[in-house]
């Protein structure tokens, strides 16, 4: 009998496998199609205009820095791999003036047709203790974080649920999947993309448009490394627990999920498990997918729970170092 209930099991799980790319999304052809990236004069976003490029799509870059720009739009027409590819610069704020970003992507889709993925890495950090960060910071890092994406989004989609087709990418973090020291101004912006991205896939995907929302461990890149210069003691020590991943190999993941159009998009062992532990009510974009998060979360919620106890001990040790020293300088 057991061995009966083994087979079906099994035989189940298989059926599953084979019937998963049937109820999969399409892959998105970047040959020819327009890809918008935002933030994209540097760091990942650039690396991901420079992999969509790659392969053959035609790119609209914005970011507010035109120099900036201009020199990547230089770097990324090296990769071209035929003489109609255009990469075309825009330079406006993208959190500021939601008519502006609507305008500036009106002008985009007249030069280089409409949109078909639409990348929102435009983003920037600000660290240190709650106490510490001036009140205004939060107000700019939401601003930037999130309405920087909600804008340029709201330029597309309808456009998109037309077409029937069509990819938008929230670049969020493992922040924005794990509350951690130092990050209070900077991680609530990036789970407020995850909640925006599970309201909105609800909304188009009867229309063919899938939303991707990628968690990227820390990566080298100038924001991280101007990031790194004001990280409390207590931040520096818990990243040191998880290695520095290189923008490029973050791009490829992202590019390569968005245009399978599949929701989460996560880089390494670490982000795995943290895709599964925070998968809860998110969608899924394939059995196969639902399967490990229902077999795997259990396994790995014993191994977050190490991995947090790891973190306060840390948070607790720089405490009493803190206060020791605090209690020398005193009686000095």
């Amino acid at each position: 009998m057991l061995l009966l209930a083994a087979a079906f099991i099994v035989a189940f799980v298989l059926l599953l496998y084979m019937v998963s790319p049937l109820i999969s999304p399409k892959s998105l052809k970047l040959p020819g199609a327009h890809v918008v990236v935002t933030g994209g004069s540097s760091g990942i976003g650039k690396c991901i205009a420079i992999e969509c490029y790659k392969q053959g799509a035609f790119i609209t870059l914005i970011a507010r820095d035109e120099n900036k720009l201009l020199q990547t739009k230089k770097e990324i027409e090296k990769y071209s791999v035929n003489d109609k590819q255009v990469v075309l610069c825009i330079s406006v704020d993208v959190s500021k003036d939601y008519e502006q970003v609507e305008n500036v992507l009106k002008q985009a889709q007249e030069k280089l047709g409409p949109v078909d993925m639409l990348v929102n890495c435009a983003g920037t950090s600000v660290t240190g203790k709650f106490e510490d960060i001036e009140v205004n910071s939060f107000e700019r890092l939401m601003a930037v974080n999130y309405l920087g994406s909600v804008y340029p989004s709201r330029a597309v989609i309808a456009t998109m649920k037309e077409r029937r087709m069509g990819r938008i990418v929230f670049v969020s973090s493992q922040a924005g999947q794990l509350g951690l020291f130092g990050y209070t101004a900077y991680s609530p912006t990036k789970f407020a993309l995850r909640g925006l991205a599970e309201a909105l896939q609800m909304e188009v995907k009867p229309y063919n448009v899938y939303v991707t929302v990628a968690y990227p461990p820390d990566t080298d890149t100038p924001g991280f490394a101007e990031e790194s210069k004001t990280k409390p003691l207590e931040t520096k020590l818990i990243s040191e627990t998880s290695s520095v991943c290189q923008a490029e190999q973050v791009a490829r993941v992202i590019v390569k999920d968005a245009i399978q159009g599949n929701f989460n998009s996560s880089v390494g062992s670490d982000g795995y498990m943290l895709s599964i532990l925070t998968s809860g009510m998110s969608p899924v974009t394939s059995i196969t997918e639902g399967l490990q998060q229902v077999v795997c979360m259990g396994i790995f919620r014993i191994v977050g729970l190490f991995y947090l106890g790891s973190f306060d001990s840390i948070v607790r040790r720089c405490m009493m170092q803190r206060e020791k020293s605090e209690t020398a300088d005193k009686t000095e």
